[in-house]
């Protein structure tokens, strides 16, 4: 691939769950040969939500990272195009992309997406991405051990997430899947269909919108999956309704600004995609596909 061709705008730093600095980050895109980064902290909850962990941006930190990415873009003016963002959790009552407590910064782009599952009943919140025992914890308390009913929450989630908007790309759309790796199973015959369902009205939503989709490698850059968020299944009900995709790392150490981008490209070519997004601002760039 010509790296020139290619961006890294979902990354994390030291500020949020990332291994490396703003700076260094810097330096291994312009070292790859990429044509920009993209930083995108997980936005502060704590304050706002009262749910802490350890990998969203403290909220006591939140300028000090807007004052470094903002710093960074200076610095590399001319070089690599540095950009703002943030990764804003959809919380149903709780957090959405439209707060003002992260629109006020004025970001280059927001990266909406959902982690959290807030339980009707009152048990304690959990992410669908996390260990073993939280998810099995997870799914014991809030819905009386059905799988079944915690994947329908996430894409329930994911919807509401589409309709409320304010923000300009769709994090790991069907990052569910990872709960498989730790061993949570559910009906898959029930699976399929239901993800072709989501897939069909969240494709119909996004493209009523300006909302892009990702392709993310982060599951496979960090070992957890084979293929990218979301799957080829839901990629063809987007190139269907003309939702452009942009190619993103979820990168959280510097060797991974770019990683497993040729599976990327493959899977977009094989859902029908000849072409990707360049993220250059408020404006959006077209980027052919190789071999597309």
């Amino acid at each position: 691939m010509k790296r020139e061709k290619f961006s890294s705008i979902h990354t994390h730093t030291l500020f949020c769950d990332g291994r490396d600095d703003v700076e260094t980050m810097c330096r291994a895109a312009y070292e790859k040969k990429l044509c920009a980064i993209g930083f995108s902290a997980h936005a502060p909850l704590e304050k706002k939500t009262g749910i802490k962990t350890f990998w969203n941006l403290p909220d006591e930190k939140a300028d000090e990272y807007v004052e470094a990415v903002l710093a960074a873009k200076k610095r590399w003016e001319g070089k690599l195009d540095v950009f703002l963002g943030f990764e804003v959790d959809y919380i149903k009552g709780l957090r959405s992309p439209v707060d003002k407590d992260i629109t006020s910064y004025n970001p280059d782009f927001i990266i909406g997406a959902v982690h959290f599952v807030i339980p009707p009943n009152g048990s304690p919140p959990f992410t669908v991405d996390g260990t073993l025992d939280e998810l099995e914890n997870g799914i014991k308390d809030a819905f009386n051990g059905d799988a079944d009913a915690l994947m329908n929450y996430y894409y329930d989630a994911t919807l509401e997430l589409l309709a409320i908007g304010g923000f300009n790309i769709l994090a790991h759309a069907d990052v569910i899947k990872k709960c498989c790796i730790n061993n949570i199973s559910w009906n898959k015959e029930y699976e399929i269909n239901r993800q072709m369902e989501v897939a069909k009205a969240a494709a119909k939503a996004t493209a009523k919108t300006d909302i892009i989709i990702e392709v993310n490698t982060g599951g496979i850059n960090r070992g957890k999956i084979s293929e990218t968020y979301p799957s080829p299944l839901f990629l063809r009900f987007f190139r269907e309704n003309n939702v452009p995709a942009i190619i993103t790392a979820d990168a959280h150490r510097t060797e991974h600004l770019d990683g497993n981008y040729d599976i990327a490209v493959q899977t977009l070519i094989d859902a029908g995609y000849k072409e990707h997004i360049l993220f250059t601002g408020k404006e959006l760039q077209s980027a052919r596909l190789l071999n597309a």
